[in-house]
């Protein structure tokens, strides 16, 4: 019995002090760092690797450092001229301070959240509909601008935010569609006008270079009857102009 207790003595004190090592050793990985707490006081941010702490009396926070993505989901918003759309967003963060992250606001990811979707209302209900549909780089980059500016004193950085989709109304897609088919068609007949003047050009051009020359009339004339002749195979009648016959009527009555 006597030995029992002094086993005991000897186990449970031992038992009690790896308990207590392991407890207060933490393993923190490249991308992860602890800021401890003691008694309620911030003390200096540890990791990565091998840390120990105080149990109970130590308060222990794992803060990843990796980039995060938030989603923000779809959302009606009001555009400057007045059309409701439907926009979803991205927004991309990591913390730079951890403990910042931790002192400085309650939840730093719902936070960073709903500054994004406040930010993101606020931005796009300023643009009208042609600017966000046409410049949307520009957007992002405001909108990274003003959530960045305001999550960075809780020591967190917004390094990328990205509209992903705007979603017009039904009627006025199909107005879009109207108006563009109409300009199709008007650039169609502006094109056909403008084939038809420079053919007419061209046909005046060449028949005042023609007129220059009667002899120039006669040979195209000619040429014309021959590629007639050439494509058809049945006969073909064709008023043969009396200025054709004139040199050879002036020959003749020469002799």
């Amino acid at each position: 019995m006597a030995i029992i207790l002094l086993n005991f003595k000897i186990l449970f004190p031992a038992a009690v002090i790896i308990m207590l090592f392991f407890s207060s050793l933490k393993i923190l990985k490249e991308y992860e760092r602890g800021v401890v707490f003691r008694l309620g006081r911030l003390q200096k941010t540890k990791g990565p690797g091998p840390c120990f702490i105080i149990p109970l009396i130590d308060t222990f926070n794992k803060v990843d450092l990796r980039l995060v993505s938030i989603d923000v989901a779809k959302q009606e918003i009001m555009t400057k001229d007045g059309v409701p759309v439907t926009v979803d967003a991205v927004v991309y963060f990591r913390i730079l301070d951890p403990a910042n992250a931790l002192v400085e606001v309650h939840n730093y990811y719902q936070s960073t959240f709903l500054i994004a979707q406040t930010s993101l209302r606020s931005v796009l209900g300023a643009a009208e509909l042609d600017t966000l549909l046409s410049q949307r780089e520009t957007i992002n980059t405001s909108l990274q601008a003003i959530i960045d500016k305001q999550t960075k004193p809780w020591g967190i950085e917004v390094p990328i935010v990205e509209i992903k989709e705007i979603t017009l109304p039904e009627s006025l897609k199909r107005a879009m569609a109207k108006q563009a088919e109409t300009e199709r068609e008007r650039r169609a007949k502006i094109i056909d006008a403008e084939g038809e003047f420079q053919a007419a050009e061209k046909l005046a051009q060449a028949a005042e270079i023609l007129s220059r020359s009667p002899a120039s009339i006669q040979l195209r004339y000619l040429q014309t009857l021959r590629e007639v002749a050439a494509e058809n195979n049945s006969t073909t009648l064709f008023p043969i102009p009396i200025d054709l016959l004139t040199p050879f009527i002036k020959d003749k009555t020469k002799e």
